[in-house]
């Protein structure tokens, strides 16, 4: 395939940062996948990760903050074949976006969430964001963040999701596998990219990171749930990265009967539905 099919106009993103790599992680991924851009949706809410839908050349909709999966949860219900992909950042996933993000799991509908987390508010300049540590000083929290910070591949293992990964943006390599592994897999699959923001986050950054970060070996269970949840709180001195569950099972379109055994909504036959006549099973 073209390796110039997923190419697109200058990003507005700050030089160095780590959305970047994910960008190239992602349009790599596409093309090793062999799919084109009309196979592909890429959906976001409101932030700088969430921009992505408009750096490169797919099907894309920008949603409301906080919103990026319910439209993307409706795109792939009515059209099975699509390959629906949303790119977003941890404020717009996990704080604005939370209550979408846990019942999502719930409903295990076939779509894959990258979520760039750099723990910082980076469009509206720095404020603490759900996953940053106790302490981090901000222009906002000047005394430092005294909220605990959400975990969110613990919370999506002890939720039940199929596929949940972590990646690190400053590996794009082995970002790009993950992000390959996740696509392919049949369900709701997230990965949490670790993001340095450049500008408003002066902890986390690509050092401190490099100095934590280490890759699940090939001896790691990535089907141990109770192995992964024990993976998952690691954070500090140690912070690993992989996939640290996987399991398959059954998604929306397998337990709902018209969808499983029909062919996409989209190519179904229109039927006009007069409101009058409707209206009168509820009267």
């Amino acid at each position: 395939m073209d390796k110039e099919i997923f190419l697109t106009s200058e990003t507005a993103w700050c030089p160095g940062c780590g959305d970047h790599n994910i960008l190239d992680a992602l349009k790599q991924s596409l093309i090793d996948l062999g799919k084109a851009p009309h196979e592909v949706l890429i959906v976001g809410g409101i932030g700088q990760a969430a921009k992505t839908p408009q750096y490169i050349n797919t099907n894309g909709f920008c949603g409301l903050h906080g919103r990026s999966l319910p439209p993307a949860v409706a795109a792939k219900i009515v059209n099975k074949e699509l390959t629906v992909i949303i790119n977003t950042g941890e404020g717009d996933c996990y704080g604005e976006g939370g209550n979408h993000f846990i019942h999502n799991i719930r409903r295990n509908v076939d779509i894959t969430q990258f979520v760039h987390d750099n723990q910082i508010y980076g469009l509206t300049k720095g404020q603490a964001s759900p996953t940053t540590d106790i302490g981090h000083v901000t222009d906002v929290q000047p005394n430092g963040s005294n909220n605990i910070p959400m975990n969110p591949v613990a919370l999506a293992i002890t939720l039940g999701a199929g596929f949940v990964a972590r990646a690190f943006s400053g590996d794009k390599e082995h970002l790009k596998e993950i992000m390959i592994e996740a696509i392919k897999h049949k369900g709701y699959a997230i990965v949490d990219i670790l993001q340095p923001c450049i500008s408003f986050n002066k902890i986390n950054t690509f050092q401190w990171y490099n100095k934590r970060v280490y890759k699940l070996g090939k001896e790691y269970n990535p089907s141990d749930k109770l192995k992964a949840i024990e993976k998952s709180m690691e954070w500090g001195d140690k912070i690993p990265l992989g996939i640290l569950y996987k399991e398959e099972k059954s998604d929306f379109h397998d337990k709902v009967s018209f969808l499983k055994d029909n062919k996409s909504l989209v190519e179904s036959e229109v039927k006009t539905i007069k409101i009058k006549e409707f209206m009168k099973d509820f009267i």
